[in-house]
């Protein structure tokens, strides 16, 4: 080879691996994630024992274990444990005693050092033997709490809970005026820290009045994202629009006025940034009637159908996408909120019936990086919109409740959607489907031509490799290749990982059974929210190991409780909030029919590890 040719070998050959770092960093930057505590927990179990949990980091080591530490009485702290605490992030401590405090915290091993402790827990004198945390409210007269989201509000790397307080409410199919929607947010000890007033141009409703809390900017803090109108009063006093103006007509409907999106500090409850809300209402009339539900209206139904998720459409910093309409033309917005300010990244618009796009969506949404280049699409229930805001694939089937999306069927790659579907007397088709979320490929469906209500898809039985499924009418427990292969569960609605293995337990109402055994805990005193959906308050992975926990309000409306499981377990897996896939689900749980959240892999009985998340830490 001649020295020119040489030279220019070695140019191409630079300019080639160049373009190739510049594409592995833009396809797989990591995500911006919370930077949290260990949320470290304590619960007496009666008899002289109590059990603790904490959690492990998506970025911790493979190789790090744990020393726990009990201080009681003045005493110097003691280790509990004889060697490091390496099979799980859970312990019981059977040498207490309970009659006196006991401050629990745990320290990181990594090559025989230990690390900076944890924050401790306190467990106080004489606790009482109960499994939940108690949140004291300060509820509105005539109000009750009803939804609610999670997030790192003030940067101290502990949740902080954001709680949609709901007066008089009303369907959007209905007549009738309803109470002006209220947040709060409560830190777990039940310090309020703020309430937002949304006042009267906002409508109360499931279809209405969708929130999202997440740390929009990788600053640590989260915000609050909403709709609002003229009226609302943020935590500080002040007033967004024209406070005098009353847009309700005589019915109760908001068809006039202006609309806004707006941003609020989620450490104090202050506007940050509003804007004109994207998309308007108008035409009025322009929002019904495709695949499905058919018809249009212009008295305020189908074009207040809204739904909201968050996504990192970039891959590094989520963005929030607001999403109008789902019965026929159906509008979603992403918008950035970066350095202050707030921007739109895209607007999707499926614009008529005559676009393949129109009529899919669900009374809930799915984020998932579906084609797994490390950003998000949208999952609109029977379509996919990807991370530029372009569709993606509309598989045709229509509107529907329910929807689940996670790994499914260990032996096909990738994602899978199974979703339930209305069915009218005009329509024909699938009651329910199951599809590939890359690609829209229809791998199954059932139940056809019947309109089906409720369904669900995890792993549940132990006996049968992957996840299952079923719905209302299925009369049985089918697998992923449309057999049946097993009675009906209890229930057809929630889902929890409880007790001590990989499989899923059912949840619905105030208790939760596990499938085959039957009733495995039960909250008393406690109810579930929205009428027969009979889902919690939230449910989702917030202190402790990588269990879930499930929060429920109290029959006198006064209080949250917060369950958290006491099996021990030898299973060890990273906090599901560190799970992007698992972390945006709870993000969206509180919009429309509440689902329960799923993880980007398929965790359950015979599950493969789990992937390490590609993320960073906010710094505090």
């Amino acid at each position: 080879m001649t020295p020119i040719r040489n030279v220019k070998y070695f140019y191409r050959l630079s300019l080639a691996l160049a373009l190739l770092l510049i594409s592995t960093e833009r396809i797989y930057s990591q995500r911006v994630m919370e930077n949290l505590s260990r949320g470290l927990i304590a619960v007496n179990q009666g008899e002289g024992k109590v059990y603790i949990g904490w959690r492990l980091f998506g970025t911790d080591q493979e190789d790090i274990s744990f020393n726990l530490y009990r201080s009681s009485a003045a005493k110097a702290p003691i280790k509990i444990n004889k060697e490091p605490i390496l099979v799980s992030t859970n312990y019981v401590d059977e040498t207490v005693d309970t009659k006196q405090q006991n401050d629990y915290f745990i320290k990181p091993v990594l090559n025989g050092a230990e690390g900076v402790a944890s924050k401790s827990f306190t467990l106080p004198a004489n606790s009482a033997v109960q499994q939940y945390l108690s949140i004291p409210l300060q509820t509105p007269l005539g109000y009750s709490p009803n939804d609610a989201s999670t997030a790192d509000l003030d940067g101290d790397g502990d949740y902080e809970i954001v709680l949609h307080q709901t007066g008089k409410g009303a369907d959007n199919s209905f007549k009738g005026f309803t109470d002006p929607p209220i947040f709060q947010a409560y830190k777990m000890d039940g310090t309020l820290l703020w309430s937002i007033n949304l006042g009267k141009n906002i409508r109360e409703g499931a279809h209405y009045t969708q929130f999202m809390v997440y740390d929009l900017d990788g600053d640590g803090k989260a915000e609050f994202a909403c709709k609002t109108a003229d009226g609302t009063v943020d935590a500080k006093g002040k007033v967004i629009g024209d406070s005098t103006k009353d847009y309700r007509n005589k019915d109760g409907k908001i068809l006039d006025g202006p609309e806004y999106f707006t941003i609020f500090s989620g450490q104090t409850g202050e506007i940050l940034a509003t804007t004109d809300y994207i998309p308007s209402r108008y035409p009025t009339a322009g929002w019904g009637g495709h695949g499905g539900n058919g018809g249009t209206d212009n008295n305020g139904n189908r074009v207040d159908r809204f739904t909201a998720c968050i996504a990192y459409l970039d891959g590094k910093l989520p963005s929030v996408v607001m999403c109008r309409g789902y019965y026929g033309r159906s509008v979603l917005a992403a918008w950035d909120w970066r350095d202050g300010k707030l921007t739109s990244r895209w607007v999707f618009d499926s614009k008529n019936a005559d676009n393949p796009f129109s009529g899919q969506g669900y009374h809930t949404v799915s984020v998932a990086d579906v084609d797994q280049d490390g950003k998000d699409e949208i999952i609109y229930g029977s379509m996919v919109v990807d991370d530029n805001g372009k569709g993606l694939f509309s598989t045709g089937l229509r509107h529907g409740d329910a929807l689940h999306v996670t790994d499914l069927d260990p032996s096909k790659p990738g994602l899978e959607v199974f979703g339930v579907h209305e069915i009218e007397e005009r329509t024909k088709g699938a009651g329910v489907a199951l599809y590939n979320a890359k690609t829209g490929e229809i791998y199954w469906k059932g139940s056809m031509d019947q309109d089906v209500g409720r369904g669900v898809a995890d792993d549940i039985d132990p006996e049968n490799p992957g996840a299952e499924m079923w719905w209302s009418g299925s009369n049985g427990l089918f697998n992923m290749k449309g057999t049946r292969i097993g009675e009906n569960p209890s229930s057809t609605n929630f889902l929890i990982w409880w007790d001590g293995d990989l499989s899923r337990e059912l949840l619905n109402g105030n208790y939760i059974d596990k499938y085959k055994k039957g009733r495995i805990f039960t909250a008393e005193g406690c109810v579930s929210n929205n009428g027969t959906k009979s889902n919690p308050v939230l449910s989702a992975d917030l202190f402790g190991d990588w269990r879930e926990e499930v929060i429920f309000r109290t029959q006198d409306n006064k209080e949250l409780r917060i369950f958290t499981t006491t099996i021990p377990t030898e299973h060890r897996l990273y906090t599901l909030m560190h799970d992007p896939q698992y972390r945006l689900s709870v993000a969206w749980q509180n919009v429309g029919y509440n689902q329960p959240p799923h993880t980007s892999f398929l965790l359950g009985t015979g599950m493969q590890k789990a992937p390490k998340p590609n993320i960073i830490l906010t710094h505090k």
